[in-house]
């Protein structure tokens, strides 16, 4: 009787034909993954977020320099006796720092050279990210010692203006005048720019 059933299961199956037995076997393999894919997702959440991704810009913004000494008030380091002093007489030149004048170009390199191995840029300056540019004018005798220095136009801040009266001097004295210079005294115009460079 057993042996009855399983022929005529057998004959129903090679009725059914090949390709349904297939169709059907994929039909449960999909099932069957479907449920084991949705158990594991209840069974781990984390690893199905779908909490949207968000995208942030940052801004570097410069640190508040109000708690900090900025000001540009003259102070005692600042000698402003002389009115004003003559562009060019027998006496006295006025020159830039950075003259082409050749008469002058050499020994005005020396004094560059001196006046830059002192000069710095102060680090309470560079951690508040402070910049600024200013204008010094200065007075040597033919000794090459100094006889007056003066800002002529501040940066805005204090630090940086008293940074460069610091180094100009700490670079005295300064060498004699060459035989090229014949007066007396020598008025040096000089620019100081304080810029902070990136790597960026």
């Amino acid at each position: 009787m057993a042996l009855k059933t399983i022929k005529s299961l057998n004959n129903g199956l090679m009725s059914i034909g090949p390709s349904m037995v297939m169709k059907t076997s994929l039909l449960i393999s999909f099932i069957f993954h479907l449920i084991l894919l949705l158990a594991f997702q209840g069974a781990f959440p984390h690893y199905w977020s779908t909490t949207e991704l968000r995208t942030y810009k940052v801004d570097l913004i410069r640190p508040s320099i109000e708690d900090i000494d900025i000001g540009n008030t003259p102070g005692d380091y600042i000698h402003t006796e002389e009115e004003e002093i003559p562009v060019s007489d027998t006496y006295q030149e006025t020159i830039s720092l950075d003259t082409k004048d050749e008469r002058y170009i050499s020994y005005a390199n020396l004094i560059k050279g001196k006046i830059m191995g002192h000069w710095r840029y102060p680090p309470e300056a560079v951690a508040h990210l402070i910049e600024g540019r200013l204008s010094v004018l200065f007075s040597l005798a033919s000794d090459g010692k100094m006889i007056h220095i003066s800002i002529t136009g501040g940066s805005g801040y204090d630090m940086l203006d008293k940074e460069v009266i610091r180094a100009i001097s700490a670079s005295v004295p300064f060498p004699p005048f060459p035989q090229s210079i014949t007066v007396k005294r020598l008025n040096i115009k000089a620019t100081f720019d304080y810029r902070l460079t990136s790597d960026e």
